[in-house]
């Protein structure tokens, strides 16, 4: 498990949620561990409380599940979950791309655009910092455009879609997702709504090769299809 120091903003309760779901979505915690509150606590440095309100709060995305005297068993990675979630993003974030045509401001298109050119940076050299700065890219999409709240709720239940991002990110050779967030980015500079919507459309539909290549690679962290 890989420990960060605490945000001076955080309270503890957004430190274990934080770190724990860091680990999750990097697999530093693999799918089907067992994690235990005491053990996390004295990791941190924290009392029990804010780690136990931490996990109960994963648990309703069901990306951990609390099993009573035993600790917290972290979900296999779920077919059915991730395209629930990648369906959720793709509903809310069209509308975003669209609207953050209108919404955008200048210092909005500069920030992008600096994180765009750390994105280009970062491609070859290390997929974690890769995934925190498409993480970013995505998340000033709902900042232009007012929408934290729903940002929120999203990145719950998108955790089980994160994890295979963040292995496509270690997997996949042949990767678009610089290009994808650039096209993305040119079409909100140009106030396009339609082509933001493509763009990102065509982005988000590269799962389903990823999938695929993470099947193949990742066996044992797949779980197995409801029948």
């Amino acid at each position: 498990m890989v420990i960060t120091p605490k945000n001076p903003s955080e309270s503890n309760r957004e430190y274990a949620f934080r770190t724990i779901s860091e680990n999750i979505i990097s697999l530093d915690i693999e799918p089907g561990s067992m994690i235990g509150e005491q053990e996390i606590a004295t990791m941190l440095g924290l009392s029990r409380t804010p780690v136990h309100e931490a996990l109960l709060e994963l648990s309703k995305s069901k990306i951990v599940d609390i099993l009573p005297q035993k600790g917290c068993l972290v979900s296999m990675i779920d077919s059915e979950l991730i395209r629930e979630a990648r369906f959720l993003r793709i509903t809310v974030e069209t509308a975003l791309v669209e609207d953050a045509c209108e919404l955008a401001k200048e210092e909005d298109l500069k920030y992008l655009e600096d994180n765009l050119e750390l994105q280009e940076f970062y491609l070859s050299k290390d997929p974690d910092k890769l995934l925190a700065l498409d993480n970013e890219f995505h998340k000033s999409i709902y900042r232009i455009c007012n929408k934290m709240q729903c940002h929120y709720m999203v990145s719950l239940m998108s955790m089980h879609f994160d994890r295979v991002r963040s292995l496509s990110l270690h997997s996949v050779k042949d990767l678009k997702i610089v290009s994808d967030h650039r096209a993305i980015f040119e079409a909100i500079k140009k106030k396009d709504p339609a082509a933001a919507r493509s763009a990102f459309q065509k982005h988000m539909a590269r799962f389903e090769l990823d999938w695929n290549i993470i099947c193949r690679e990742y066996k044992k962290y797949i779980a197995e299809p409801s029948r």
